[in-house]
Order: C-alpha cells, then sequence, then structure tokens
C-alpha cells in the first residue's frame, strides 16, 4: 500500500503552485527573489513527483490511486488520479521547467521589463498548476477548468515582452486556443448530457453501455470529433499549427522552452487520458477517430518538417519543427494500442527534454551574435558559446534519431510499436522520411555554428555564458543522454502506468 503523504503529494504540487501565484506579487523584486521562488517551488514539486514515483514503483505492483476532493465521494465529487505515469511526467515536467527557467535568467532580464517580472513568474507557477492539474485530474471538468487557466497564462508570457511582433504572435495565439477551448467545452456538455457524469471511469461505464446497446451514436462520435479537434488546435497538430512559429519563435527563450517542450504536451496528455479512460480504445476504434489521428500525425510529420526547412530564423525553424515532433506522438496515439500509447508518452517525455534545451542553446547561440536570429548570423557560434553549442547539436541528432541520443529511443519504440499492426509500412515510410527531412535541417544549422566566420564583427564581444548557463545545459545534456542510453526501464515503467491509466 502507498503511504499516507505519497497519497497527498498531487494535490499538494497543484496547490503550492498556485500558492506561489498568489504570493509572488507580494514579494520585493530585489535579488530576484520572485525567480528563486518560482525557482524553488518547482523544485520541491520535482522531489514530491520523484517521491510518488518510488512509492509507487516500490509497492511491487502497478497501481494507482484516486484522492477525493472535498467532502462528496464519487461519482458527484472532484477526484486527482495518480499512476505511475502521471508521476514519471509530472518529475520530467517539473525539472525540465525548472532548467528552462534557470537556464534563461540573464535573457529573461533582457526581454522584460523590470515592472513585468513579477507578472511573467505569477504565470508560470500559473502554467505549472495546470500542467499538474491536466496531468492528474480525474475530473473533465476540472480539466477544462485548468485549460483555460493554462491558455492565458500561456497566451500572457507570449505577449510579456514588449513589441508589435509579439503583440501580434499573442492574440493570435489567444484566438486559436480560446477557439480550441470552446471546441472542448461544447464537447463536455454533450458528454455530461448523455452520460450524466463527469468523472472520466463514470463516464466511461456509461459510453460503454450506450456503445453495446449502438444508442447515441452520432452524438457520441460529434462530441468525440469536437475534443480531438480542440485539444488537436491546442497541442499544435498540423494543419491547426500555423499560430505555433510566430508565439515560439517572438517570444523570450524561457517562454519559447515552456511552451514548445511542456504546454503542448500537457493538452496532449489529457487527450491520451481522454481516449483511454473516457473513451477506451475499443470506442475509439468504433468512431474511426483513431484512423483520423494517425492520418493527421503522419501529415504533420512531413509538413513540419517540410516548413522548417523554409526558415531563415533559428527559433522558427525550432517552432516548425516542434509540428513535426508533435506529429510522432500522433502518430503514437493513432495506432491505438497500449504499446502505441506508451511509445507516444516516451516521446512526450524526449521532447519535453530536448526542445527546451534547443531553445535554450538558441537563444545562448543569438546572443553570442548579437542578438540575431537568422541562421547565417550563428555562423561560428559555437566558439564563443560552447555550451549552447553543444546543446544545439545534441539536440539536432536527438530530433534526428541518431543512435544514443533521446530521439533515437522514442523513434524506436514508435517502431516497435508498429509491428504487428495494418499501418506499420505507413509508420516506417513516415518515421524515414521525417528523419531525412529533419536532417536537411538541423545539419546545416550544426555546420553553420561549427564554420569560423572570418568576417565577423570584432567590435562586438560575445558575453560569457553564465554559471547557471552552464549547470543548466550540463542538466539538459545529461538528461538527453539518459533517456538515449538507458530509455528501457522508463519505457517499462510508462508501460506499466499505461496498464493502470
Amino acid at each position: 500500500m502507498i503511504d499516507s503523504f505519497a497519497f497527498n503529494i498531487p494535490f499538494i504540487s497543484i496547490f503550492m503552485a498556485m500558492i506561489a501565484a498568489i504570493i509572488t506579487p507580494l514579494l520585493p523584486k530585489r535579488n530576484r527573489i520572485p525567480e528563486k521562488l518560482s525557482c524553488w517551488v518547482i523544485f520541491i514539486i520535482g522531489m514530491l513527483s520523484a517521491y510518488l514515483l518510488y512509492a509507487l514503483t516500490n509497492s511491487g505492483q502497478s497501481l494507482s490511486f484516486n484522492f477525493k476532493m472535498g467532502h462528496f465521494p464519487a461519482p458527484y465529487g472532484n477526484e486527482l488520479r495518480a499512476g505511475p505515469l502521471e508521476a514519471v511526467l509530472s518529475l520530467f515536467f517539473s525539472f525540465s521547467m525548472l532548467l528552462s527557467l534557470t537556464g534563461n535568467f540573464s535573457s529573461t532580464e533582457e526581454d522584460i521589463a523590470p515592472n513585468r517580472r513579477q507578472i511573467f513568474c505569477v504565470l508560470i507557477n500559473l502554467l505549472m498548476a495546470s500542467l499538474l492539474a491536466l496531468t492528474y485530474t480525474n475530473d473533465i471538468f476540472t480539466a477544462y477548468v485548468f485549460i483555460e487557466i493554462n491558455t492565458i497564462a500561456a497566451c500572457s508570457i507570449v505577449a510579456v515582452k514588449e513589441s508589435p511582433e509579439t503583440a501580434r504572435a499573442a492574440l493570435r495565439y489567444l484566438v486559436m486556443s480560446l477557439v480550441g477551448s470552446g471546441l472542448v467545452l461544447i464537447a463536455i456538455c454533450l458528454l455530461y448530457d448523455l452520460t450524466g457524469h463527469l468523472l472520466m471511469q463514470n463516464m466511461h461505464t456509461a459510453i460503454q453501455a450506450l456503445v453495446a446497446t449502438k444508442s447515441y451514436i452520432m452524438p457520441l462520435t460529434v462530441s468525440l470529433a469536437l475534443i480531438t479537434t480542440g485539444l488537436a488546435v491546442k497541442s499544435a497538430l498540423y494543419p491547426f499549427a500555423f499560430w505555433l512559429p510566430d508565439a515560439h519563435g517572438s517570444s523570450t527563450n524561457t517562454s519559447s522552452a515552456i511552451l514548445s517542450g511542456l504546454v503542448l504536451k500537457g493538452h496532449i496528455f489529457l487527450l491520451i487520458k481522454i481516449f483511454y479512460r473516457v473513451f477506451g480504445l475499443d470506442v475509439i476504434h468504433i468512431l474511426r477517430m483513431d484512423t483520423v489521428i494517425f492520418i493527421l500525425g503522419l501529415l504533420a510529420m512531413i509538413m513540419g518538417s517540410v516548413h522548417a526547412l523554409r526558415q531563415t530564423n533559428v527559433k522558427r525553424m525550432i517552432a516548425w519543427s516542434s509540428v513535426a515532433q508533435v506529429g510522432y506522438i500522433f502518430l503514437g496515439v493513432g495506432l491505438n494500442t497500449p504499446a502505441g500509447i506508451a511509445a507516444a508518452c516516451l516521446h512526450i517525455i524526449v521532447h519535453a527534454c530536448v526542445k527546451p534545451m534547443l531553445f535554450t542553446a538558441a537563444g545562448g547561440l543569438s546572443n553570442a551574435a548579437g542578438h540575431k536570429k537568422g541562421l547565417h548570423a550563428l555562423m561560428g557560434t559555437f566558439y564563443s558559446n560552447v555550451w549552447a553549442g553543444l546543446g544545439l547539436i545534441t539536440g539536432a541528432f536527438s530530433m534526428m534519431g541518431i543512435p544514443a541520443f533521446a530521439g533515437f529511443a522514442s523513434k524506436l519504440s514508435l517502431t516497435m510499436a508498429s509491428f504487428d499492426h495494418p499501418v506499420i509500412v505507413w509508420s516506417l515510410a513516415a518515421l524515414a522520411a521525417s528523419s531525412v527531412l529533419n536532417a536537411l535541417y538541423y545539419v546545416p544549422a550544426v555546420i553553420v555554428i561549427l564554420t569560423h566566420n572570418k568576417n565577423m564583427n570584432n567590435n562586438f564581444s560575445a558575453p560569457p555564458p553564465t554559471r547557471l548557463y552552464k549547470i543548466s545545459m550540463t542538466c539538459f545534456l545529461a538528461m538527453n543522454f539518459y533517456l538515449g542510453l538507458f530509455c528501457m526501464p522508463l519505457l517499462r515503467l510508462i508501460t506499466r502506468g499505461v496498464n493502470v491509466l
């Protein structure tokens, strides 16, 4: 049995992040106190997640538990649910968020006005709370509430950088996010009308009964299509992803790292829970939504990379690469098997670690080039900021699927999950084509930063990377190689978590 302290960790984690968001505006601005508080809170949440994961795995069995919120029991009360999968996702989300903050401290000071930094910390804590809530909640309406909190905070951390470009990008992001949220809310209303429940397991029982009697199949199909489309918009699944490059490419380095690496993944994991826990994989197959998701995943893998090939701005290139990587995740979900879901969750973790490292590295190289973001302007910047250069090279090799790097592990798991499945030919062809396309834009970027620039402006002296930047990048690199070299224990743990999802 799990101990009483670990039983309360999901609620404590969400509550800590919410309380930090409330008290941050009351803190003095000197000595980076709001930023330090946010980092410490996220670090503690990460340690709590590690303890929860230990407690769940140490029990000797694959288990999950429900945490009742309030005095009302199911099916009327609100619940959090935690298992090995939720715990491991919370662990990686927390430390990736922490490293994104600490690795970009100096750029945050340059890009955000002093009177806005406290607000920025409030938004970061709200994002952390919403990610945890989307991961742990067992109530579909609570998920919607935190989707909205996530939307407001995510759009605001784009707009916090004062410039016309970011204002336009944030407005476009907000409009698309609200469209997605509206579709999700309509779907929840339909599902509540059909089932009479908001807790996921109770909804699942009611939906299974409706499908068994072939009742209300069309309303069920419509609700599934609406909630899938809404979360696909918020997850930047192609062709709903045209808002993403502007939002991620024009915001601060911290915002880009968090938005691409973490915010998108919270919505994807919620969709996985709805597929697995609310409808069930058999119903998803009956309603043909797995085929739709699979096709869109294939399309995203190719078109995201095609658009990335056309970019001359390094951050926009990495942003379009995120669209391609989201396609990998939806490919695994579209397989509609436990192995496919587990492979998708592994790629969520890989992307949550690698993409923030890429944006942090791109920010360091841009600073070394005099705050220029064009790819050709980064020529020779590896020698001005070796840590950023190593981060970009490692992240590029990971996204290409080179062995020993994190991306290879998740792509291999997706390949293995495709075996014994009718779509294996399409899966393998898309994986191979996308990897080649990844190489076509990442390899030139690596060559550019490694090429000495004889015409570099000698009057500009690149600032050396800070100690905190070096530590953060070292941790990013360590996580990347850990995922690339020792992924099998983690994949087994994820598989156990999927089995009790």
